[in-house]
């Protein structure tokens, strides 16, 4: 459902209800690419559910979904294509097409191709803690997390929204757990990555390893910089964490080998999935908050 988390904190309002969320995300609703337009984005309904709202309220969670679609357009595609108008005028005209005609003819050339590309979505998916006013968003990067908060309607925009953060900074725990005191209810995985402090590009990066190895190990205690550790939170989640807070490769554990249940409705097992997976994020972050003296001021 998520496979990467980063998480903002909201002070002010927020929709009452599920009819009234998805009525102020509708005025920004996603529409499909028209011909000529070369990307578009929107809202849509986050699960398969027939009243097709747009956001989905499950015991104190709203499920949002941004969708993006573009058209697939490569530059070289463009000039391939140029160099055959090109060719047509140099033959219509007698000479070599100038800069201005240039330019026009690779307008039109990309416009003529703009309606033919194909088409491709990318959908981001976020939810809301309402009691917490704590939103978490399916990105891999910064900017795919701005991109999803651009999206909301002013109404929701005028809220505050600011990175979550805590007293103190989140590279103590990891170092903290790396080196054998993991706060309790946090186990360390087996994935790392550390990193030269004088020189960010001189990294180094273990997977599938014993990080209790003392020649692992030796490499934080003689100055190297911990910057994502696998963890599991209470033997319900696998994560990367990394220094700023956010995860990645979020995995509940026992999902993959589940029995699906033929009588139980698709929407009612997404329900399910989502009430366990935002119960360990909740859990997760408490264990955060608690290890790293609280929350941050304006956090």
């Amino acid at each position: 459902m998520f496979k990467n988390l980063r998480f903002h904190r909201l002070t002010g309002p927020w929709p009452e209800s599920e009819q009234e969320l998805s009525a102020a995300l509708s005025g920004a609703r996603f529409e499909p690419c028209g011909p000529l337009t070369e990307k578009t984005s929107g809202w849509e309904a986050p699960a398969a559910d027939p009243a097709g709202t747009l956001c989905r309220r499950v015991a104190g969670i709203d499920l949002l979904q941004l969708r993006s679609q573009s058209r697939l357009l490569p530059p070289a595609a463009i000039n391939e294509a140029l160099e055959v108008r090109l060719d047509e005028y140099r033959d219509r005209m007698g000479q070599e097409a100038g800069g201005r005609e240039k330019r026009r003819l690779k307008e039109q050339t990309r416009e003529s191709l703009m309606s033919r590309a194909l088409l491709r979505s990318e959908r981001t998916k976020g939810f809301m803690f309402l009691s917490e006013r704590i939103l978490g968003i399916d990105a891999a990067t910064p900017a795919k997390a701005e991109r999803f908060l651009e999206y909301l309607p002013a109404p929701l925009r005028s809220v505050e929204i600011v990175p979550l953060a805590f007293q103190r900074p989140v590279s103590d725990l990891l170092t903290r757990t790396f080196l054998g005191d993991a706060p309790s209810g946090i186990q360390m995985g087996n994935e790392c990555w550390m990193q030269d402090p004088s020189d960010s590009r001189a990294r180094v990066h273990w997977i599938n390893a014993d990080l209790t190895d003392t020649s692992i190990r030796k490499h934080v205690r003689e100055g190297m910089k911990l910057t994502h550790l696998g963890i599991e939170v209470g033997s319900l989640m696998s994560c990367v964490l990394d220094e700023t807070g956010a995860l990645s490769k979020v995995r509940l554990l026992g999902m993959d080998a589940k029995e699906e249940i033929e009588s139980e409705e698709p929407l009612a097992r997404f329900d399910a999935e989502l009430v366990l997976l935002a119960g360990t994020l909740r859990q997760l972050i408490d264990l955060l908050s608690k290890s790293l003296g609280g929350l941050k001021s304006g956090s």
